[in-house]
């Protein structure tokens, strides 16, 4: 993985961006923010959907320990109802940059667009969780987070199994929406129409 962007000769403090949940049916988006020394690696990091996840929980407790700064920010169900997921992502993505101890002088975000962020540029980067060490650690902490929330809203609403599908479009999860009905917690902007066919052999 990369990290090390020099212009000219002075070597900025960057902020990996990115978020979790954005092609869910339920529950809020979560993005994270992270500073970290040049010198940090770890052989588990990489893109949050390919560790597992007792290798992203020790990936968490090692970005907090050793992370110049880190923050994480949300967009409830009301939000993304209201400006629609990719910009409820971009507030996201705002709202944990905004909380970030330190202030970064350059953005690495994860995808290809991102809605700028008071004087800071920023670069988007097309599967940048698998190149920029920092977008891999805002990946893992965004998702670990996201996950931790899923599954307190579990306890309340079992019935849809956000423990394991942790709000996904999968067959269950979608069938249990067609027995149940919705929950306070998922999303009514999604056009659950399409999301609802079951593909049934």
């Amino acid at each position: 993985m990369s990290e090390l962007k020099i212009y000219g000769s002075v070597v900025l403090h960057q902020a990996g961006c990115d978020e979790a949940g954005r092609g869910c049916l339920a529950g809020p988006v979560v993005a994270a923010g992270v500073i970290l020394p040049l010198d940090f690696d770890h052989e588990f990091l990489n893109d949050s959907k390919k560790v597992s996840p007792k290798k992203r929980s020790i990936l968490r407790n090692l970005i907090f320990e050793n992370a110049i700064s880190w923050a994480i920010g949300m967009a409830s169900v009301e939000e993304i109802d209201e400006i629609n997921i990719l910009n409820a992502s971009f507030l996201a993505m705002h709202r944990a940059i905004n909380a970030l101890e330190k202030r970064p002088e350059l953005l690495l975000i994860d995808g290809n667009r991102f809605k700028p962020y008071e004087n800071i540029p920023h670069k988007c980067i097309i599967g940048g969780d698998a190149i920029y060490r920092s977008i891999a650690a805002a990946s893992i902490l965004a998702k670990t987070e996201r996950d931790l929330i899923m599954e307190k809203l579990d306890v309340d609403y079992p019935s849809y199994n956000w423990k394991q599908n942790k709000g996904y479009p999968t067959f269950e999860h979608r069938l249990a929406i067609m027995k149940n009905g919705m929950s306070p917690h998922h999303r009514r902007s999604f056009s659950m129409g399409k999301q609802l066919r079951l593909d049934i052999l």
